[in-house]
């Protein structure tokens, strides 16, 4: 219980990225309703530690909190330009970024002292849902048995990046669309979210 009390902003963020996950799969979006709050909130609760209004949930401030919502939408807006996942996703991404340099600040935190703080932990958790998205799209292309028509979509896509651009690979991607067979990237975001927290706390 007392661990419970003191986590208590990631177990917020975590129910936050299941509710997400949840309504990405059903509806293949995150709403704004449930994103942006998420990213104002990380911010209040880094106010509140720099004023000093709130004990034992954290130790990062307003600065690190932004710190996590920029690195946040760096890390998958250029994802986002190619098609590759709806702006809700990286809003998402955004809101878990604030809420965790809130709570771990941007130098080494005590959960994580060798690796450091909060970027480290938003970085690593981005691989974590990056693999998990790989592994589950794959399983999705081969329980289709559209392997090779994936593979030659996957090498227009890389062929238009290089080749054109973060915008014309944009473009190219829009008119796409109706055409792939589109993940809830909301799913394995909120699974390497909660995988690499869990790993870091020894659970």
């Amino acid at each position: 219980m007392t661990f419970i009390l003191s986590n208590w902003p990631l177990w917020f963020i975590c129910v936050a990225m299941v509710g997400a996950a949840v309504i990405d799969g059903w509806k293949l979006k995150v709403p704004n309703w449930l994103t942006f709050p998420l990213v104002l909130s990380g911010w209040a609760l880094g106010l509140c530690h720099d004023f000093g209004w709130l004990g034992g949930t954290g130790e990062g401030g307003i600065v690190a909190s932004l710190a996590g919502t920029a690195l946040g939408f760096i890390l998958l807006f250029p994802v986002y330009a190619i098609g590759g996942m709806g702006g809700g996703d990286v809003k998402m991404q955004m809101g878990f970024g604030a809420w965790i340099g809130a709570f771990y600040g941007l130098s080494a935190s005590k959960v994580d002292p060798v690796h450091g703080g909060a970027m480290w932990i938003i970085f690593m958790a981005f691989v974590y849902a990056a693999l998990i998205g790989g592994v589950i799209a794959l399983g999705m292309i081969l329980l289709r048995g559209h392997l090779r028509k994936n593979l030659s979509t996957s090498r227009e896509i890389l062929g238009d990046l290089f080749g054109q651009g973060v915008g014309g690979a944009a473009t190219k991607a829009a008119e796409r669309k109706p055409r792939m067979h589109l993940l809830p990237y909301g799913i394995p975001l909120c699974l390497g979210f909660i995988s690499y927290l869990l790993y870091l706390h020894g659970v």
